[in-house]
């Protein structure tokens, strides 16, 4: 299935520089990718999804003999939402919040997939000027004003979402093959949230973005999940009356098994 993914991914490519015209501004190399799905759907019995990423390379042009090899990264990122982050601190015996920190973005999800250790295929202007890296897309704006160290809350946002499964960097795992086909894997977790996720494909020579292709990833909760996340958020006060119904009677039942089991 996968081998042809990707032989279909090159014919689509074949297919896009027969149909495009040249032009001056046009890159030497471009990126044709694909996802494996563009929809994923979060049910009762959700324990996470794979998405096979392939592509291939475009060239107007013969590669000069003087440019560096071709890498490739690959990135899936969810929707960027602030987040606030407290320390907390032994006061008397006792942990308290004491200094708080609000990040202004900071994405929900964050995979990276590379041809090889980011430090070492891209430069850091290419990286900030492209956010690619757990510490150029968590970011916050006047944190000095609040705190003395606000790199240590950033830090703290990685660290967590790492240990969750929520963000992710795998260097040497985009299998590139003859500078033409290029596929990896990224593996979502089952705590996703909601909304439009971003797949970009990046061609880099010389340290340096030479194209980025992007693909959109929708994910959405189906079923029973999405009636209950609809109910509490469209009909707070039906969705109360209904958490109380259901707890009332889950407390009759089991009242009426122990009162079977005593007899």
């Amino acid at each position: 299935m996968r081998p042809l993914l990707l032989a279909l991914g090159l014919a689509a490519a074949a297919a896009h520089g027969a149909g495009a015209q040249g032009g001056d501004t046009a890159p030497a190399e471009q990126a044709v990718g694909g996802l494996s799905q563009n929809r994923v759907s979060i049910t009762a019995g959700f324990d996470g999804s794979e998405i096979f990423v392939f592509g291939a390379v475009r060239r107007e042009a013969p590669v000069p003999q003087d440019a560096g090899p071709l890498d490739v990264v690959i990135t899936v990122e969810g929707p960027t939402l602030p987040v606030t982050v407290r320390r907390k601190e032994r006061v008397l015996g006792i942990w308290v919040n004491t200094d708080s920190v609000r990040i202004d973005e900071a994405p929900s999800f964050y995979a990276i997939a590379s041809t090889g250790p980011l430090d070492q295929i891209l430069s850091e202007t290419a990286r900030l000027r492209h956010r690619i890296g757990f510490d150029k897309a968590v970011r916050t704006v006047g944190a000095r004003s609040q705190v003395e160290d606000p790199q240590s809350f950033l830090d703290a946002v990685v660290r967590i979402r790492l240990r969750n499964g929520l963000y992710n960097r795998q260097d040497d795992t985009v299998n590139l093959r003859e500078e033409t086909l290029f596929s990896t894997e990224v593996q979502l977790p089952a705590n996703l949230v909601e909304g439009e996720y971003s797949a970009r494909m990046y061609l880099v020579r010389d340290r340096q973005v030479q194209h980025l292709t992007q693909q959109v990833i929708t994910v959405r909760k189906d079923g029973l999940e999405r009636l209950i996340y609809t109910t509490a958020q469209e009909r707070p006060l039906l969705y109360g009356l209904l958490s109380l119904a259901v707890a009332l009677a889950a407390g009759w039942a089991a009242s009426e098994v122990f009162r079977f089991l005593r007899r």
